[in-house]
């Protein structure tokens, strides 16, 4: 009697804790009520996060593989239809995707002393692009995986509609350059608000789900025509879910001013985006200064303080979705910027995602600071490819070598995000 009860315990024990690894935690659903991103029990958490650029769109220079002939998405996609057929394209894409973010990258944001991502995809991830308001069959794949791996970590995820149909702009990162058909195109804002109500139909009570991005830097149009149609997509959304975030995009030229005040339109639960990058885009350069001056409220120009007093003047909450504030500044001041910045960020009570998580060059190795937290190790170098003349098992083992290829982390970073006690780059 007693060898079975012993039996039972332990096997009682086996089951419990295989079912707490199938099973994690359920991360709590967030809101925001005035300026503030809160949990149900009214916790204000924390967040501080990265994007995870070039997964599920791509930038080529992220990739080491920026070239006049081929340097979007959209054009990549066209030579490799051209070249071996759409079915192929396909399983390239499959190839790439499945290599650039593994279970290694999902182990660096507890390292990095992160827990929030934003998900920049492209429409087509999602539609069956040859086959408009139908789902791909394997529509689901990278965003529920990209969910289980991150709510595993306790990692929030913002899921963020970089390339709509169409395009929003004229820009490379919209997935297809020079193209901005999105705002004149009736049938494509319709497929747009489609999308938007597939995904919220199934995420609309996983807590995991921080919020969703609805139109990344949507410079197109106007400011004015942007609130309209971001109005439209904030309804059409919250026809099929209550529960999540709504993040409303600035506009490059005026920010958020042509939406006025959200509750006055109806909206709620929502928070405005912006992508402020000091020392780049003609903001200045990589430095100390620049920063300080953002973040410390010094200087002549736009600045953290400014951002505060407005948010409250129209009582919502804030997502900073894009800033870069490590690169070129050597490893040190980089890892102390990027510190004093999110606890910048946090303290006002701002959800943040860096602008980004990898990259990776021919060349390899961390230097004086890429944009990425992680990057190829120095002497691991990426090819960099002429897809129009490349063999397709140039191709493939390239996008294999993205899974592979020894990393060199931002060592500063996980030195300094881990630190019981801030840095003061400034006080130099």
């Amino acid at each position: 009697m007693l060898t079975k009860r012993l039996l039972a315990t332990a096997l009682l024990l086996i089951g419990s804790a295989h079912a707490q690894t199938r099973l994690p935690t359920a991360l709590p659903m967030l809101h925001t009520e005035g300026t503030k991103w809160l949990t149900a029990d009214g916790t204000q958490p924390a967040l501080r996060g990265i994007n995870l650029g070039n997964y599920l769109i791509q930038e080529f220079w992220m990739m080491g593989q920026e070239t006049r002939a081929v340097g979007d998405q959209c054009s990549l996609e066209a030579v490799l239809d051209k070249r071996f057929g759409y079915e192929e394209r396909q399983r390239l894409y499959t190839l790439f995707r499945d290599n650039w973010i593994r279970e290694r990258d999902w182990d660096m944001l507890p390292r990095m002393n992160l827990n929030l991502v934003r998900l920049p995809f492209i429409y087509s991830v999602v539609e069956d692009e040859k086959h408009p308001r139908q789902l791909r069959a394997d529509a689901w794949k990278y965003f529920d995986n990209a969910i289980a791996e991150a709510e595993k970590r306790g990692v929030y995820v913002i899921l963020d509609l970089h390339g709509a149909v169409g395009s929003q702009g004229w820009e490379h990162h919209s997935g297809c350059a020079g193209r901005n058909k999105y705002w004149d195109t009736p049938e494509y804002q319709e497929r747009t608000i489609w999308l938007w109500q597939q995904i919220a139909a199934r995420y609309k009570d996983r807590g995991a789900v921080a919020g969703y991005s609805i139109l990344n830097e949507p410079w197109g149009t106007t400011p004015e025509n942007l609130a309209v149609v971001v109005e439209t997509l904030y309804k059409a959304i919250r026809e099929v879910d209550t529960n999540h975030v709504i993040i409303l995009p600035g506009h490059n030229k005026t920010g958020i001013d042509a939406y006025g005040k959200p509750a006055d339109h109806g909206m709620t639960n929502v928070a405005f985006e912006m992508h402020p990058y000091p020392g780049h885009f003609g903001w200045g350069k990589p430095g100390l200064e620049v920063h300080k001056n953002w973040l410390q409220c010094s200087g002549k120009g736009d600045n953290v303080c400014k951002w505060k007093t407005k948010l409250e003047g129209l009582d919502t909450a804030f997502f900073v979705g894009e800033f870069q504030p490590w690169a070129f500044m050597g490893a040190e001041n980089g890892g102390q910027v990027m510190r004093v910045t999110y606890d910048t960020y946090v303290a006002n009570g701002w959800a943040n995602t860096a602008w980004a998580y990898k990259l990776v060059s021919n060349r390899g190795g961390q230097g004086k600071g890429t944009w990425g937290l992680v990057t190829n190790a120095p002497g691991a170098k990426i090819p960099k490819l002429d897809f129009n003349k490349a063999s397709l098992d140039e191709i493939e083992n390239l996008f294999r070598l993205f899974g592979s290829v020894p990393y060199e982390p931002q060592q500063t970073a996980i030195k300094w995000m881990n630190a019981p006690v801030a840095p003061t780059p400034f006080a130099k």
